[in-house]
């Protein structure tokens, strides 16, 4: 069994868009993130936090709009169209969740998906889908990127995915069918999940539930993918695969922490330079 250390290879990540960075600079072009946080959710505050020493290390540029949670709609989209139209601008990018009375769908439709590093414009998606260029959702393309770092074959594989979100469930589907696995998405409504678990090469868990994934769900030498994370009762950061049983029978598995989340935000970062790499092209 080998660990998929995210955390060592988000380092390397990093380390090569800063580099990528120095280059865009040298050009006149000075990556810049605008990132939105509606209201003091205590979790997305501390993401932002991450997301914003990321962004210093690498050399991106980084601008914050904390908006009080009694915003109306019309006030976020307004700033959304304000910041699509900032030149300075490359990424925008909009920290769920925001309050109820707002309508996320709509804001994030509001973004130009050309400044989209989130990868939740319809455009985007619907790039992905028919295997085109575009802004891929950070969670899943931290994955891939991890098989393919790993040279974890993907191509003819049978992939199973536990969770269908929007956020990384459905846009994992698009990525691994690019790839030419046979994937297969499994959900709250599944039927003896346990069956179909156990014939994937590799698996998936991104259903938000401590410890979901049993030893006897995954077969022998699976590769494990946890994107869960959850806090136990001793308020232990825990995914959704039981690591330690698994462990015993994969070939590969991620940990939580330090697995699929340090790939997060470097896949923002990446998409971040990306932008800015596009706009060079344009100019």
């Amino acid at each position: 069994m080998e660990i998929l250390n995210g955390k060592e290879l988000a380092k390397k990540i990093r380390g090569e868009l800063k580099e990528e960075v120095i280059k865009l600079k040298e050009k006149n072009i000075n990556p810049k993130l605008a990132v939105i946080m509606v209201g003091d959710d205590k979790a997305s505050a501390v993401y932002v936090r991450n997301k914003s020493k990321a962004c210093e290390e690498i050399g991106i540029e980084f601008e914050e709009f904390l908006l009080d949670r009694t915003i109306t709609q019309e006030e976020l989209i307004n700033l959304i169209k304000t910041l699509n139209n900032r030149e300075d601008i490359h990424g925008i990018l909009l920290q769920s969740p925001i309050p109820d009375s707002l309508d996320i769908r709509e804001a994030f439709n509001t973004i130009d998906y050309k400044k989209d590093v989130d990868g939740f414009n319809p455009i985007n998606v619907g790039k992905l889908s028919i295997g085109e260029d575009c802004f891929i959702s950070c969670t899943p393309y931290g994955v891939i990127r991890m098989l393919e770092e790993y040279n974890i074959q993907i191509e003819g594989k049978r992939a199973v995915i536990i969770g269908r979100s929007n956020i990384v469930g459905k846009p994992l589907i698009q990525c691994l069918l690019n790839k030419n696995a046979t994937v297969t998405i499994c959900h709250s409504k599944t039927k003896n999940i346990e069956e179909i678990t156990k014939e994937a090469d590799i698996l998936i868990a991104a259903l938000g539930k401590p410890k979901f994934v049993k030893e006897d769900m995954v077969k022998k030498d699976a590769v494990v993918i946890d994107v869960g994370i959850n806090r136990n009762e001793e308020g232990k950061l825990v995914g959704d695969v039981d690591f330690e049983n698994v462990s015993k029978k994969a070939s590969y598995i991620t940990p939580v922490p330090g697995g699929v989340g340090p790939m997060t935000i470097a896949m923002l970062m990446n998409n971040v330079v990306k932008a800015a790499k596009s706009k060079l092209e344009t100019n």
